[in-house]
């Protein structure tokens, strides 16, 4: 028989982390009550529905305790890097090393979110002359000018080129107020002229094989740089094993989207899924560790499609899902609206593919990083799009806009408009700010207003069969 499991809130969290207690759960040393963060400032907690399973929690204490889990790696003599703009590349380098650990400066766009701006970080960023005309990425400076979200990297490497031009101005502002930054260039990815020797990318997508042969002249670069920060020779065998590394991870989150996503009935919340995607950027700053938090999950998720268990019944209509939201609250919007996510595009579907392991590693890790969305068209990547909406058989699709953000203005035009006219189902696009409260009724509205329209053509489909 089926079995309803209703997501929970954070006061109820209280009463299910002792009952897991006195049923013998055994915690990783980041364990702990979930409200132990609300009181460390992430006050957003107490607005968000979660799933009540173990591995859940696991989830949501190693995406908290990033920042003691840096600041312990540097007090141990771990060399530190901050790999901004990436996006799942340099993290596969720096990982191959046995004393380097990577981390994302640019996640510190959420802490406006996790902390309801009670950090400052936008305010900071105002006065540094990066205000809200900037997608919430500003926040990043505001991290770096306190020191109080992570410690200070040993080193900082961004791409710069053809990357988000909000972050590139940012970036920018960073360096001028004194933090040396590796820059290295990341063309624009084109397609192959006729004739021309072209490269068959992760993901599927094509380039031009100088273009991969440049992008791999950078990565040599902070190849060296990682060298000469470590102390240690990061020769090729090395790297063929982060690779295989970085791969087993991506398999088994991989396992874990298939699961959820095709399930009849979902088995794990839209939140959960979209902080154990985001994993895949830089292991939240362990690979280890990252890699047992999504077994956890995907142990929890087979069980729970074996006893015929789900957090949301097989009506829910199914969402495709595109962009990352500046608010988590709005993937609790979209189950309360009726919804369920069946696929997603969070930016770094790159990160999710497999790098190739026939060729020399350098070679497959510049390959990797011209696989990145944002570096090609948006044609190219709403064809991406298009073909996996195929595959999920979704319903509908949301398109996020994130605030400010300079690639935001016109590419969820461009893939509302291809999905639309070949699928001919219904696109809505959104703008969720860090903190939507004021705005959740309009939000709320317009995706129950979705969620009609599906339910609308289902019947109209049991009409004409």
């Amino acid at each position: 028989m089926s079995k309803w499991l209703e997501t929970i809130s954070l006061d109820q969290w209280d009463v299910r982390y002792e009952i897991l207690r006195a049923e013998g759960m055994t915690e990783p040393p980041y364990g702990g009550p979930l409200r132990r963060h609300l009181h460390e400032g992430d006050l957003r907690l107490n607005k968000l529905q979660f799933d009540g399973s173990w591995a859940a929690l696991r989830l949501w204490n190693f995406l908290l305790t990033e920042e003691q889990r840096l600041r312990k790696a540097r007090s141990e003599g771990m060399k530190i890097v901050g790999t901004m703009k990436d996006l799942g590349t340099v993290p596969v380098m720096a990982y191959s090393l046995p004393n380097v650990v990577a981390f994302y400066p640019d996640g510190a766009w959420w802490i406006p979110c996790l902390m309801e701006r009670s950090a400052g970080l936008l305010a900071m960023a105002d006065a540094l002359g990066i205000d809200e005309s900037f997608c919430p990425v500003r926040a990043m400076l505001g991290a770096f000018q306190s020191e109080d979200h992570f410690p200070a990297p040993h080193l900082v490497v961004c791409s710069v080129g053809a990357i988000c031009d909000d972050f590139s101005a940012i970036a920018q502002r960073l360096e001028a107020l004194g933090q040396p930054i590796l820059w290295w260039e990341m063309p624009h990815r084109r397609h192959p002229d006729p004739a021309e020797p072209s490269v068959l990318l992760p993901g599927g997508g094509t380039a031009p094989r100088m273009l991969v042969e440049f992008v791999k002249t950078q990565l040599q670069t902070i190849r060296k740089a990682l060298e000469d920060l470590s102390g240690d020779r990061l020769d090729d065998d090395k790297l063929s094993e982060g690779i295989r590394r970085a791969n087993r991870f991506r398999r088994m989150l991989n396992a874990l989207r298939q699961e959820v996503y095709t399930a009849d009935r979902c088995p794990l919340p839209s939140l959960e899924m979209l902080i154990a995607e985001m994993l895949a950027i830089h292991f939240c700053s362990d690979q280890k560790e990252s890699m047992q938090v999504i077994a956890g999950l995907l142990e929890e998720v087979r069980r729970r499609v074996a006893c015929d268990e789900a957090v949301l019944p097989s009506e829910a209509a199914r969402v495709f899902w595109v962009n990352p939201v500046a608010d988590l609250r709005a993937m609790n919007y979209l189950e309360s609206a009726g919804g369920r996510i069946c696929g997603t595009d969070y930016l770094f579907t790159h990160a999710l593919d497999e790098i190739p392991e026939n060729i020399e590693p350098m070679q497959a890790l510049a390959q990797m990083a011209l696989a990145d969305p944002m570096v090609g068209s948006a044609v190219d990547r709403a064809e991406r799009i298009f073909r996996e909406v195929q595959v999920c058989r979704a319903e509908a699709v949301v398109i996020c806009r994130i605030p400010g953000a300079s690639h935001g203005a016109t590419e969820g035009g461009i893939i509302a408009q291809i999905i639309q006219a070949r699928l001919h189902i219904p696109v809505v696009e959104l703008e969720v700010p860090p903190v939507s409260d004021s705005m959740a009724p309009t939000l709320q509205n317009r995706l129950d207003a979705l969620m009609e329209v599906v339910k609308e053509r289902r019947r109209n489909d049991l009409c004409r069969n």
